[in-house]
């Protein structure tokens, strides 16, 4: 299998936190695309992805996995252990709920305030600067309930870590774009983030 990626990326990080969470990074062919310079739009690597989606997961077979959470899901039935996605069809749903949450509520506007405010961005965007407020205010708004959500447990979907806390600690990484991290005012996604970063996906 083939991986195709982007650094910084939120969703190729997605799929390469999943990896290091397995211990199998280190198992797949890997190949660095940069979005920038618009290198995900070639000829060569729309006949991979023909939306010219990152990241893309070439198999064995020929066929290509791109959206992220498949390719997860995908992985998740290839690596089962340790288990990221449910150990059972109940628990299972309540972590896509939770990863599901994140990834609109968050991470798509975290999206929007980059792509739409940032002038690296002018690029690969037509940007649209009332968007990146909007994505602003919806990112931080999320951040303080996610704070308090955070206060009576340790991850974002439950008990123990998953596929929820990887999507939301690939979206902090995307903040940095826009220098922002969970400040004092967020004292429970602080000590959540704190304790990914000892995890082998903040490595």
């Amino acid at each position: 299998m083939k991986l195709y990626h982007a650094r910084f990326a939120p969703n190729p990080e997605r799929v390469l936190m999943f990896l290091k969470e397995k211990g199998k990074a280190d198992q797949l062919e890997m190949e660095e695309l940069n979005i920038i310079e618009n290198e995900h739009k070639t000829d060569a690597f729309r006949e991979v992805s023909p939306l010219s989606q990152l990241p893309a997961l070439k198999l064995d077979d020929g066929r290509c996995l791109t959206e992220s959470r498949a390719i997860c899901r995908y992985l998740e039935g290839l690596y089962p252990d340790p288990n990221l996605m449910g150990a059972d069809d109940e628990e299972a749903a309540f972590i896509e709920m939770w990863d599901r949450r994140v990834e609109m509520m968050w991470l798509l506007p975290m999206a929007w305030w980059a792509r739409h405010g940032h002038p690296a961005f002018t690029a690969i965007e037509s940007q649209i600067p009332d968007l990146s407020a909007r994505g602003e205010k919806g990112f931080l708004k999320t951040a303080k309930w996610l704070d308090g959500e955070l206060a009576g447990r340790d991850w974002i979907a439950g008990e123990r870590f998953t596929i929820a806390d990887i999507t939301a600690f690939a979206t902090l990484g995307f903040a940095r774009v826009m220098k922002w991290k969970p400040g004092e005012d967020l004292p429970n996604l602080r000590a959540w983030r704190d304790r990914v970063m000892e995890r082998p996906c903040a490595a």
